[in-house]
């Protein structure tokens, strides 16, 4: 998740055919995944990965790929107003919340290969996708690697991993921010050991750090992604969301320029990096600037988010 290129990087997000592995019930409950009214809990497996992603909503297909630390239920406060306009397809990556923690594959071009194939298990063809954080990163990925089947895509806060990730400073200047976590997250087994049942002191520091209106991110929330990530099985999984950097920054130079619209939404803090990177990385672009946000965008300023998905994606 980043902020901007140079120093500072943010947190850093048709009808469910019968081909769906499963409904809200006994799967949903084993994994105490939230309910939100008007939506449903479904399960695929799809490329070698049993995925947990909740739907609803008529009309176009909508998919709403989460980051870290967090699961679909960050988009919970915009899902109900996008599903007046589109059929909402929240998934969650692999590695995270419901959705089954395999030993790898977590570098995003794979994982934008299992958004492509659960689509397409689901009947459609093209879809229109956003993304948040890590799931950004994974939207970008589904745009550059599955042209055909993207509408158009919009990026929340973050971009794809590219070289400038090897120039955040893990010790910043007086004054400065310190991505910690980027490197954290990259030491195998020691988070695992350190953090397992005790996720909430991590969660609450990155919400109220890196937040410009921490009480955005409630006490349900909170707790929704505490258990999410609180076991070592979690950490070790989502973890390898980072540990794959090296392999999305050699993807990416492979990708040519975004062939589908794309739009921009970015916090204060990383308005700069998308306005100077976006030029580069996609033939046509729009960029809209969320003021009164930190990073958490959709629960921040979830009006004027929903709003611009809406008139974007319509």
């Amino acid at each position: 998740m980043e902020l901007n290129r140079r120093s500072v990087f943010a947190l850093g997000a048709g009808a469910a055919l019968a081909a769906t592995a499963g409904t809200a019930g006994a799967d949903a409950s084993k994994h105490r995944e939230p309910d939100l009214p008007g939506f449903r809990h479904n399960y695929a497996e799809v490329n070698g990965v049993r995925l947990h992603y909740v739907t609803g909503g008529t009309g176009e297909p909508l998919v709403l790929l989460p980051g870290w630390p967090q699961t679909w239920w960050l988009y919970h406060k915009i899902m109900p107003a996008l599903a007046a306009k589109f059929r909402v397809i929240a998934v969650d990556l692999r590695g995270m919340g419901g959705s089954e923690k395999p030993a790898g594959g977590f570098d995003k071009k794979t994982m934008a290969t299992d958004i492509h194939e659960l689509i397409r298990k689901l009947g459609y063809t093209k879809v229109n996708v956003v993304g948040h954080d890590l799931g950004s990163m994974s939207a970008f990925a589904f745009a550059a690697n599955f042209p055909a089947a993207t509408n158009k895509v919009a990026f929340m806060d973050v971009l794809h991993p590219d070289e400038s990730f090897y120039q955040i400073p893990l010790l910043p200047r007086p004054g400065g921010f310190s991505v910690w976590w980027f490197a954290f997250n990259q030491v195998l087994q020691l988070p695992e050991q350190l953090l397992t049942g005790r996720f909430r002191y991590l969660a609450d520091w990155l919400f109220d750090h890196t937040a410009f209106t921490p009480a955005a991110i409630d006490e349900r929330s909170r707790q929704i992604y505490t258990r999410a990530y609180d076991s070592a099985e979690a950490i070790r999984a989502t973890n390898g969301w980072y540990q794959a950097f090296h392999q999305d920054i050699a993807d990416g130079k492979t990708y040519a320029k975004l062939a589908p619209p794309v739009l921009g939404l970015a916090s204060v803090s990383s308005y700069d990096q998308f306005a100077a990177t976006l030029p580069a990385v996609a033939n046509q672009f729009e960029l809209v600037r969320v003021d009164g946000s930190g990073h958490w965008l959709a629960e921040e300023q979830p009006d004027l988010v929903a709003r611009e998905i809406t008139r974007f994606f319509s």
